[in-house]
C-alpha cells in the first residue's frame, strides 16, 4: 500500500488549521502561565511566609501540606478541563481540517 503524500505547506497556511494551531496555543500558553506561577508559589510561599505555611489546620496538617497536596488536585482539574475542551473544539477543528483535505 502506498503512503499518501500531502503538501504540509499548504496544510500550515490553511485557515483551519492556523485556527486551530492558535485555539490551542493560546489555551496551553494561558493553562502554562498558570500551571507555573500555581508550582512554585510553593517553594516561594515556603520560604517568604514560613508562619503561613505552619498554620495549623487539621491536627498535624498544616496549610503547606495541603497546598501541596491541592497541585495533585489542580492538576487532575487542569487535565479533565483540557480533555473536555479538546473533544469539543480542537476534536471538531482537527475532523473539519482532515475532512477538507482528504
Amino acid at each position: 500500500m502506498a503512503e499518501r503524500q500531502y503538501d504540509w505547506s499548504a496544510i500550515a497556511k490553511n485557515p483551519k488549521f492556523i485556527e486551530l494551531h492558535h485555539k490551542k496555543s493560546a489555551f496551553l500558553f494561558g493553562w502554562w502561565i498558570f500551571s507555573c506561577v500555581y508550582y512554585f508559589l510553593l517553594p516561594i510561599g515556603a520560604a517568604y511566609a514560613p508562619g503561613l505555611f505552619r498554620i495549623k489546620i487539621i491536627g498535624v496538617i498544616n496549610f503547606g501540606y495541603l497546598f501541596a497536596l491541592s497541585q495533585f488536585f489542580v492538576s487532575w482539574g487542569l487535565a479533565h478541563y483540557y480533555a473536555h475542551v479538546a473533544n469539543k473544539d480542537f476534536d471538531r477543528l482537527t475532523r473539519e481540517l482532515v475532512e477538507e483535505i482528504q
